[in-house]
């Protein structure tokens, strides 16, 4: 639960507090100790009385999650941001304390804003709400080498938190408690627009600092629309009128981007996939990794400023999208699961880059990818953001989940998803679905063994749910997240993060000089089990040669084999 840190306004300590940043006495060399960027908005929140300063849950760390909220009238209490009308917006920094930039930018941000009387009136209809930093425990593992490809600041946090996840892999799995707090966070504000602020590692270019908007495929509706014609494009008019160039987040690992790049795809597992379950406007700062910090800094900060102005002038009409995107789904009866890149549709960027190749390497025996600054070029180049869709499912009336799955029934408490339970069994025509096939990394992903390619079986039957079980109905605004984590087959499902993973394993057997009898019975009394295998043995040679197949298959076909095996006990109402 949060709590509230500052309440109180002295007037006075305006005069004595100094609030020049580390970064700015640095020369925009240096970024705070986590301690001193909490101290300094502590500061902000007891001084100004615009600002107010919450605590939400507890992180892997032991710290609580902080949240600095701007308004133009002292906030003492979170629900008035939820119940408020305003335009509401949600900054997060320090998902990876390495890359502080946005750490930096939002502290110059809110103080510039607060101690300007016409910034204060410009955004009063405005509730800007800041994470400080995210990954507390990694901002307090600080170091100077392990982002060996950055230029600047002089010492950061680390990219794993206090247990090693990468926290923007977690937001639907939330095997952390800082996912938690931040699902608390996000549902009290229920902001408008959320941005995220990193820093890339990829190619080498001449733009300080790219964008990664939500996929507006994948978002969808005209909330999609209005992502990718109206917000997108205003924000970098602003910023190029600022004379900032931006770009799409440069997606290339290893290559040179001449030859063209697709729009990076934020599932639902990172922070502005998540978001949007949620009908939030998402947005994903990426400044470059090469370039001078205080550069990356500045830009950061600008941006903030262009993202703030274009959500205080389209209020009412995001307000609007968002109040009908729950409707819209429903009203289309089915939902896009799987995407895949639009080959044979593109735009064109005119993108600043270097001329890139591979030269000798003149530490190894091999080849080097080689950026040559000396030579920047202005070319055009195809960027692929059109996505295709590659599954989609019927939307069910409902959900019903058996009881004793807490794991999921807790997940979908934290992000406040309406259901009620059984008060009585109860026996109803439901989908029931089998896991047909899947497959699994080869190597541990975030503390899991993701699955992917998965398929399902579908069969319809009568099932009795017993008191207790959770009845789910996706007539809600978390419809999205209830289609992304309850269908199977979806990227980032409750499956796939192996939440239902004991399924997957048979309980009970058969000892085979005691189930030969029972076999032979089988066959005699059941003479289509009896035409299925002998049907078997024509058509497979492998099955001819293996008596233990051949056992199995009347084993699994008989009454004996257990139905929980790879039943999904997530059932659908139609």
């Amino acid at each position: 639960m949060f709590s509230v840190l500052m309440i109180s306004c002295k007037v006075s300590s305006k005069i004595t507090t100094d609030f020049t940043t580390l970064f700015e006495k640095s020369k925009g060399t240096e970024t705070p100790e986590y301690k001193e960027v909490i101290k300094y908005y502590s500061n902000l929140a007891t001084t100004y009385h615009e600002i107010s300063m919450f605590s939400f849950g507890q992180t892997d760390a032991g710290e609580p999650l902080h949240l600095v909220v701007f308004n133009q009238k002292r906030i003492d209490n979170v629900a008035e941001i939820k119940n408020s009308l305003k335009n509401k917006i949600l900054i997060n920094n320090g998902i990876h304390p390495g890359e502080s930039d946005g750490i930096d930018a939002s502290m110059l941000f809110l103080r510039d804003l607060v101690q300007n009387d016409s910034l204060k009136k410009k955004y009063q209809n405005s509730i800007i709400c800041i994470i400080p930093v995210y990954n507390i425990g990694g901002a307090l593992n600080r170091n100077s080498h392990t982002r060996a490809n950055q230029n600047g600041p002089e010492e950061y946090g680390f990219r794993g938190n206090a247990q090693n996840y990468d926290l923007n892999r977690d937001f639907i799995k939330q095997d952390t408690k800082n996912a938690a707090a931040f699902s608390e966070i996000f549902h009290t504000i229920n902001p408008d627009v959320f941005i995220d602020n990193h820093v890339s590692n990829g190619a080498d270019y001449q733009y300080t600092i790219t964008h990664l908007f939500t996929q507006h495929n994948k978002l969808g509706g005209k909330l999609g629309d209005f992502l990718e014609s109206i917000m997108r494009p205003e924000i970098e008019n602003v910023l190029a009128k600022k004379n900032i160039d931006i770009t799409p987040y440069v997606n290339v690992w290893g290559n040179t981007p001449e030859a063209g790049f697709s729009q990076f795809f934020d599932s639902p597992r990172y922070s502005t996939g998540f978001t949007s379950l949620f009908h939030t406007l998402g947005l994903m700062v990426e400044t470059h990794m090469l370039k001078p910090y205080k550069i990356r800094v500045k830009q950061t900060y600008e941006l903030l400023f262009s993202a703030l102005d274009f959500t205080e002038m389209n209020t009412k009409k995001i307000k609007e999208l968002r109040s009908n995107a729950t409707q819209e789904i429903l009203s289309k009866k089915t939902y896009p699961i799987q995407f895949r890149v639009d080959s044979d549709n593109y735009r064109i960027l005119n993108f600043k880059g270097f001329e890139g190749g591979y030269i000798d390497s003149k530490v190894t025996n091999g080849k080097r990818l080689f950026y040559n600054r000396k030579k920047p070029f202005e070319k055009e180049v195809k960027y692929f953001d059109e996505f295709m869709v590659t599954k989609e499912i019927e939307i069910p009336k409902a959900y019903i989940i058996q009881k004793g799955w807490h794991r999921v029934v807790e997940r979908l408490k934290i992000n406040q998803i309406e259901f009620v339970l059984f008060d009585k069994d109860t026996t109803i025509l439901v989908e029931v679905n089998h896991v047909d096939d899947f497959k699994t990394v080869n190597a541990p992903f975030e503390g899991h063994y993701l699955h992917y390619n998965t398929s399902i079986k579908k069969s319809t039957e009568k099932i009795t749910f017993k008191k207790g079980d959770v009845h789910i109905s996706t007539n809600q605004k978390g419809v999205r997240f209830l289609l992304e984590t309850l269908e199977a087959e979806a990227t980032d499902s409750f499956f796939n993060w192996n939440f239902f993973d004991t399924i997957l394993q048979q309980k009970e057997g058969y000892s085979s000089y005691v189930f030969e009898d029972i076999a032979e019975k089988l066959l005699i009394e059941n003479p289509l089990l009896k035409s299925k295998f002998e049907e078997k043995f024509k058509t497979d040679t492998s099955f001819v040669k293996n008596p233990k197949w051949q056992l199995d298959f009347i084993y699994e076909n008989s009454p004996h084999f257990e139905k929980a095996f790879q039943l999904l006990p997530i059932f659908k109402v139609r």
